[in-house]
């Protein structure tokens, strides 16, 4: 029997599509048995049409009828329960604190020469220590200290010179030693702090900034990745096992949950710039646990946390996987124990975990305290020692950090704080490079134009034009394939050539549109097509009305109320009637201002007559 593909057969069983090669061949003239066994077995919905008795049935693909069921779970969820104003609290006060867990971007492990992948097939990146065979012995890789103190610098945070490494012990699957290596009493770095603006998202309470503190950095290593399988079976993965990560750990200084999230994408998009942590949240390199307590707003007294006193009892919430993940999380803790101490009820120190889609947290277990893991120095790993030559080389080549890009597109190149910020967080820094480059290829040929409208003319088509196109061959999280270092299907010297065609009026805005998406369409076909030969071979080279078109087009819109209206002195009235000639022109060919000005002359020769 001839093997099909998993995506062959998922067509079949799915969609009714038949091969007409194979044992499937002689099925082709009989499709009704893969619809009848896709509605058995997945349940696919059908709209009858009760207008006509023989209408043909409609079927809803089964991963729309999932995202449909699923919409629907979560409205009757919000049914059940009031939804709490998710930001502003009157008689209670929330207070988080995150732990950020990043991979460092480095070739070693932590305390092994084995190599640092997540992707590869599973165990075969190794090493003795790894798996803790007995007599093996951590050997410090100095090379992951580059990436790390990049990152301790980026977030402001003081270098320690000596910092230490100790033993935190836990048994758990995951974690063949016993223990866990990391950075209790003596990390690397410390005193830290994040800047936060609006434009990073967050909650309109915080004002326009905000800067929260970081307590210290620490350096540890990872646990192995369980894989669960049916049947109560958990495969390991000890790839991952060992891999360098640094834990960031904030102060309890956030009291809105959006603005914890703001924090962590802040977080990575820093990480990111210094090239310090390259696999984000969506890719698995970078959890968050968070800290969450709630406290009435005329309470005194209380417990300390992180050396700020008055806090309520905090439960942890562990591994994050998403922004959203951890807006949604400190939500629902934050209700659920308001709605405890409401009820007379006490808040215990616990972990707590978090499942995507869900309304409410779920205890795992109690919270663990220093004496339970019973920390202490590594008896097998000495000091590690930093040198100000270090130091001061990576402060020397830190490169630009987020803010200060940001204030670069914002003051020179014209763009809205919410725009630039889009641009620097898209395809990895990739978005924006290639923003430079359509800027630059752009000025070569304009060098008199001013940086500002160029730079607003280019970010509106990088951003939102190229961020609209689609189609059913290109990737759907990446369609232009962009890469970091800013190439993409489209050249930004065809881009910029199309937009030099608009700037001098060769072409309207919505032809514009229109040749875009065939230089897109042309590069996914793998043809070298120019602007201009599309143009010419579609024959869409700008024609402006004459005054005759532009007369009559003006009195189809005329209409005598609102010519009244502004011979009453509304003038603003003119812009309504302008904005109804764009729409009745299809081709884009009228011109704002000369439209303006024929609205006029007909309205005064209206008011002589």
């Amino acid at each position: 029997m001839a093997r099909f593909a998993p995506a062959v057969l998922q067509r079949y069983l799915f969609g009714g599509q038949l091969l007409v090669r194979g044992c499937l061949r002689h099925m082709r003239h009989a499709p009704q048995t893969a619809p009848s066994l896709y509605s058995q077995r997945y349940h696919t919905t059908q709209i009858e049409n009760t207008s006509s008795a023989n209408a043909p049935d409609i079927t809803i693909p089964f991963r729309k009828q999932l995202k449909d069921e699923a919409k629907q779970r979560k409205a009757d969820e919000i049914g059940k329960k009031p939804k709490r104003d998710n930001q502003r609290l009157d008689n209670w006060e929330l207070t988080v604190g995150i732990e950020i867990h990043a991979q460092l971007n480095t070739e070693r492990k932590l305390f092994s020469p084995a190599t640092s992948t997540i992707n590869d097939a599973p165990n075969t990146h190794v090493a003795l220590f790894d798996v803790a065979i007995p007599g093996s012995q951590p050997t410090f890789q100095k090379e992951t200290l580059i990436p790390a103190v990049r990152a301790a610098l980026a977030l402001n945070c003081h270098i320690n010179k000596t910092s230490r490494f100790d033993r935190k012990h836990y048994f758990h699957w995951d974690q063949p030693t016993g223990y866990q290596i990391t950075q209790y009493y003596e990390p690397f770095a410390k005193d830290g702090y994040v800047t936060l603006y609006a434009q990073d998202g967050l909650a309109r309470e915080d004002g326009e900034k905000i800067q929260i503190g970081i307590k210290q950095i620490q350096m540890e290593q990872d646990t192995a990745k369980t894989m669960s399988q049916p049947g109560d079976v958990h495969l390991l993965d000890f790839n991952r096992v060992g891999l360098p990560l640094i834990e960031i750990i904030t102060l309890p200084e956030i009291h809105h949950p959006s603005t914890a999230a703001a924090l962590v994408r802040k977080v990575q998009t820093i990480l990111g710039a210094v090239d310090a942590c390259v696999l984000g949240m969506q890719s698995g390199g970078l959890r968050a646990d968070v800290n969450v307590s709630v406290r009435r707003r005329d309470a005194v007294g209380g417990h300390e946390y992180g050396g700020v006193h008055g806090l309520g009892q905090r439960t942890e919430i562990k591994n994050l996987s998403s922004f959203k993940a951890v807006e949604d999380a400190i939500i629902a803790e934050r209700d659920r124990q308001i709605d405890a101490l409401e009820a007379g009820e006490v808040i215990e120190g616990e972990t707590r975990g978090w499942t995507i889609g869900s309304t409410e947290t779920k205890r795992l277990r109690g919270k663990e305290g220093e004496v339970d893991y019973r920390y202490m120095p590594d008896p097998d790993l000495a000091p590690v020692v930093i040198g100000d030559d270090l130091i001061d080389h990576l402060k020397e080549t830190m490169g630009v950090l987020p803010d200060q890009e940001i204030e670069t597109l914002v003051e020179q190149y014209g763009l809205t704080a919410k725009d630039a910020m889009s641009l620097i967080s898209l395809n990895d820094g990739g978005r924006a490079e290639y923003f430079y480059n359509t800027v630059e290829s752009y000025l070569r040929n304009n060098p008199d134009e001013d940086m500002s409208k160029v730079g607003r003319l280019c970010g509106n088509w990088v951003l939102h034009e190229m961020g609209g196109l689609s189609h059913l061959d290109a990737s759907e999280e990446n369609p232009l394939n962009f890469t970091e270092a800013g190439r993409c299907l489209i050249t930004t010297g065809k881009l910029a050539h199309l937009l030099d065609l608009l700037g001098k009026s060769k072409i309207t805005g919505r032809t514009a549109k229109k040749v875009l998406n065939e230089v897109f369409e042309s590069a996914l076909r793998k043809v070298d097509e120019t602007p201009q030969e599309i143009i010419d071979r579609l024959g869409l080279w700008f024609q402006p009305l004459s005054d005759q078109e532009y007369d009559e087009l003006a009195k189809s819109v005329l209409d005598i109320d609102i010519v009244n209206q502004i011979l009453a002195g509304k003038i603003g009235k003119i812009n309504f009637l302008v904005g109804q000639m764009m729409r009745k022109d299809a081709d884009g060919r009228v011109d704002a201002q000369q439209a303006t000005a024929v609205l006029q002359r007909l309205i005064e020769e209206y008011r002589t007559n």
